[in-house]
């Protein structure tokens, strides 16, 4: 049965939304959080394992330094205060791909504590996200429903487990509540997880792709009267793993959860699940508090002990900053504001900047990536990274326009056949006899056939209305198969008429 909703417009007049997000970052070193099993995404099923991401009795842990780094750099590109001494907690709770029936996490005292995290919107307005933690755990295992719809429990007949994820180490971040978004919740939380993605993959502590798991999101949505009032009970939506489907487990939790307090009821505090296909979230238990857990220090850690020269020396590894960047490449290539918003939007921002080291002007990277490469990618449903074709392909292109060898028309002929595999730009070229007719006597004939062809062209040329010449030089494109050299024959055209 489908639930009630409130008009999105109406709820946010109505409700003052608060949001949390809890984010689940998996780190991208070699091996697991306490054992030297390897990690690699995709590999045969419970086959990356060691007695101690079994959980197997006698087997103990021991900290892998690189995931410590790792947190402190993220750490620090969060504002967050880096903790002298922090500790490793476990968190009990059955679930059956936690092989050891609890999870090593952090809790009261975590390595990475207060900080904040300042997203832009597509507007340009900058919003402030507080954060309350970043701690460093082990993911569970992967479980496999067989049966039902979409992989869901539901309808299932059987499960399988894998435990190969089981050990691997994440950075959970923790935000404080986040007031004051208004109707911009979806959107900030949105720029929020974007802005993550681009923090961990500058750090390259992550790869960060939210469909193979590496990043995923936990969604706390509440609803008050009025910002003075206390905080309502909360939602939380389990694992939401891409932008859009945060973007909407919010906008559809606030309309869920106004509806139901518009007519008295009262928001359990539970889990739930955001179903794509229905494009709506769906209960899953009663949410337990941190009390249910039985958190109590790990006896097989002891307290790890970060120095501040420790600090000192990965701060000094650290990279730009991805929003610091976007300022400066805004500014060495002259885009405005606008211009980089849409590069940073399309994704083309590290693909621009290659194209651009290799030799393409900025304007003429950009036109491509989000020009023709764009359309591309968006036909085939992919991103533009996906697409067979490489910067240095892109910058090759931009160079034959500029050394006169092709034009605009040629050139999008030459970027089709390079995506269709035919080969590097200067070998399509090579094959198909692609080459600007650029002899003058050539070119005076196609304009002049084009000129008698066309006589009230001419006249209105001649009377000094310009807008026509697009007709001749069309009518010259198509006698040379789009060879032609739009400026040279503008050039002649000009030169026929004031003859």
């Amino acid at each position: 049965m489908a639930e009630q909703l409130m008009k999105y417009s109406e709820a946010v007049k109505e409700f003052d939304p608060v949001i949390g997000l809890e984010t689940h970052v998996e780190l991208s070193t070699n091996t697991k959080l306490f054992c030297p099993a390897p990690i690699s995404f995709g590999a045969e099923p419970n086959t990356e394992l060691t007695p101690v991401s079994l959980g197997l009795p006698g087997s103990l842990p021991v900290l892998n330094e690189a995931a410590v780094d790792y947190a402190i750099k993220l750490g620090l590109a969060l504002h967050c205060q880096i903790n002298e001494w922090s500790q490793f907690s476990r968190k009990n709770y059955f679930y059956p791909d936690m092989p050891r029936d609890y999870q090593i996490s952090q809790y009261d005292k975590p390595t990475n504590g207060e900080g904040y995290l300042d997203v832009e919107l597509e507007d340009g307005t900058v919003f402030r996200v507080p954060i309350e933690r970043a701690h460093i755990e082990d993911d569970a295992g992967k479980n496999t429903h067989v049966g039902g719809s979409d992989g869901r429990i539901e309808g299932a007949d059987h499960s399988l487990v894998d435990y190969n994820r089981a050990g691997v180490p994440l950075i959970e971040i923790v935000t404080k509540p986040i007031e004051g978004a208004g109707d911009r919740a979806p959107e900030i939380a949105g720029a929020y997880m974007r802005a993550i993605r681009d923090i961990v993959r500058a750090l390259n502590i992550s790869h960060a792709r939210m469909e193979q798991g590496n990043m995923r999101a936990d969604v706390n949505v509440s609803l008050r009267r009025s910002p003075s009032d206390p905080y309502g009970t909360r939602s939380e939506t389990k694992n939401v793993n891409s932008f859009r489907g945060i973007e909407r487990t919010i906008q559809y939790e606030i309309r869920r959860q106004a509806a139901i307090l518009d007519k008295g009821g009262e928001i359990l505090q539970e889990t739930r699940h955001w179903d794509e296909s229905a494009q709506a979230t769906a209960g899953g238990r009663v949410k337990s508090d941190a009390d249910d857990y039985r958190y109590f220090p790990d006896p097989d850690l002891v307290m790890l002990h970060i120095t501040p020269e420790h600090v000192e020396r990965i701060k000094a590894q650290m990279p730009e900053m991805p929003r610091e960047r976007r300022n400066r490449l805004k500014g060495e290539w002259q885009f405005s504001d606008t211009e980089m918003r849409d590069v940073v939007n399309a994704d083309a921002l590290d693909l621009i900047e290659e194209t651009v080291k290799l030799g393409a002007t900025p304007a003429g990277a950009k036109k491509w990536w989000l020009g023709e490469l764009s359309r591309e990618a968006n036909a085939k449903g992919v991103g533009l990274e996906e697409l067979s074709v490489t910067p240095q392909e892109v910058a090759d292109v931009e160079q034959l326009i500029a050394d006169g060898k092709l034009n605009d028309k040629l050139a999008k002929q030459t970027m089709a056949l390079v995506l269709q595999g035919e080969g590097t730009p200067a070998e399509v070229v090579a094959k198909h006899g692609f080459k600007v007719v650029s002899d003058d006597g050539a070119l005076q004939v196609a304009v002049q056939e084009a000129m008698d062809a066309q006589p009230d062209v001419v006249a209105k040329l001649k009377a000094g209305n310009m807008k026509p010449m697009g007709a001749l030089i069309g009518a010259v494109m198509r006698a040379t198969k789009g060879q032609a050299d739009a400026k040279a024959v503008t050039k002649i055209v000009m030169e026929k008429i004031k003859g």
